[in-house]
């Protein structure tokens, strides 16, 4: 199985840059309603990926009253790099079902670790459940 045959390219995903505020990037989650998104560097390279828990987390320990007091923080500063580690394009469909298992989505990267997109659980699913009933059917 091609792992392009289930990538969503960059284009048609949202991501923050580390150096977005904390406030561009709770705006960017609300406005298309993810839990988790992945972070970039300047360069395009994967970075890690931030979650509702992050922000909340964030606010929290800053006591932060107003969405305003939110744009002195960048993202790099609540980024968690262990968490959705990315894979390289020659990844196995058994490795990004164990992926999946634990994470929403598996970021994808090039040979540079430069963000080439997304991989989602449900298309991981739906690969795994279109080639058992395929071959059920026979």
């Amino acid at each position: 199985m091609n792992l392009f045959y289930l990538l969503k390219p960059k284009s048609t995903v949202a991501y923050l840059h580390n150096k977005n505020t904390v406030r561009q990037g709770l705006e960017t989650m609300r406005a298309h309603g993810y839990t988790a998104i992945p972070v970039i560097d300047e360069n395009g390279r994967y970075v890690g990926t931030v979650s509702e828990g992050d922000f909340l987390w964030h606010i929290l320990r800053f006591s932060a009253q107003d969405m305003r007091s939110q744009e002195q923080y960048c993202i790099l500063d609540i980024v968690n790099e262990e968490r959705n580690l990315p894979v390289k394009t020659n990844v196995s469909m058994n490795e990004l079902l164990l992926r999946v298992m634990d994470q929403n989505f598996v970021p994808v990267i090039d040979d540079r670790d430069v963000f080439i997109g997304i991989i989602t659980r449900k298309d991981i699913i739906k690969y795994f459940y279109d080639k058992y009933d395929s071959s059920a059917q026979n």
